[in-house]
């Protein structure tokens, strides 16, 4: 971006901020045709500030920025989309914090992040939409992970072995995270670093990968399956980005302490939970 505007705008969605100087924030915004950029609002933190509101967390915001020494900055402001029920439903921001973080971590600056954006737009709205149920859809968060994964040149191959090219047969296969794909059973076998992988659980990595929300939303996955779904996506997530995500673990414990609330339901109300499951 040597030859950026001085002053230009945009859209942009809140990702990551964090406090500067004696009243400045430092944002990390994701825009459609420069990718992730770092922001500098001036005064924000101020009572005063009219700013504040506008640029608070997941918000989608129009923008006009003038270019700066260190860090552009935010000069209007205007919000677009606030998603305020996701902000009243605490199961919502912990999805949304997980989302912003992928965002954050598999975008670059000053490339062009279309593709991203046309995906992270629609899925902050089903999670808004939803917060306000309030039922969060199960199996979105390993959707986004498959799609962003895709967008981003890491997409995991779970159709073809990874060995012999061939498709992959409703049997026990191999898992290699390290090469980001699927041996059969016949070139598993003959490695040490595969670990099987069940039908059930390649079943729904290969549905999710391969069809939009709109097919998925409808369909019911067993949670152990999704489960061990959400485990390997988190998995291979952190051996591509080579570090722990923050979010993944308020996401385990909020999913601890709702187990717990579970177990302590009376019998009948469990079996009502159940039912709906």
């Amino acid at each position: 971006m040597a030859n950026r505007e001085r002053v230009r705008s945009t859209h942009a969605l809140i990702l990551r901020r964090r406090d500067v100087y004696d009243a400045d924030r430092l944002l990390t915004v994701l825009t459609p045709r420069e990718g992730k950029l770092e922001l500098l609002a001036r005064g924000v933190r101020k009572t005063t500030s009219q700013k504040a509101g506008h640029l608070e967390l997941f918000t989608h915001a129009a923008l006009v920025i003038a270019q700066g020494r260190t860090w552009d900055v935010v000069g209007e402001v205007q919000t677009v989309e606030s998603f305020r029920h996701l902000r009243q439903n605490l199961e919502a921001i912990a999805a949304a914090s997980y989302l912003c973080e992928l965002l954050a971590s598999f975008t670059g600056a000053g490339e062009d992040a279309q593709a991203t954006w046309d995906l992270a737009l629609p899925v902050l709205r089903l999670l808004d939409e939803a917060a306000a149920a309030p039922v969060l859809p199960p199996a979105l968060l390993a959707w986004f992970t498959l799609r962003l994964l895709g967008v981003a040149g890491f997409q995991p191959q779970f159709f073809h072995c990874l060995g012999c090219g061939q498709p992959l047969e409703p049997t026990v296969n191999y898992l290699v995270l390290s090469e980001g794909g699927v041996l059969c059973t016949r070139c598993g076998v003959q490695r040490s670093d595969g670990e099987p992988l069940d039908v059930d659980t390649l079943k729904v990595l290969r549905f999710l990968q391969s069809r939009p929300w709109g097919a998925v939303a409808p369909v019911t996955v067993r949670p152990p399956v999704l489960r061990r779904v959400e485990q390997l996506l988190h998995r291979y997530v952190i051996l591509v980005l080579e570090r722990q995500l923050r979010s993944t673990l308020f996401l385990r414990r909020l999913a601890t302490v709702q187990d717990a609330a579970m177990r302590d339901l009376p019998v009948d109300e469990k079996r009502d939970e159940n039912a709906h499951s």
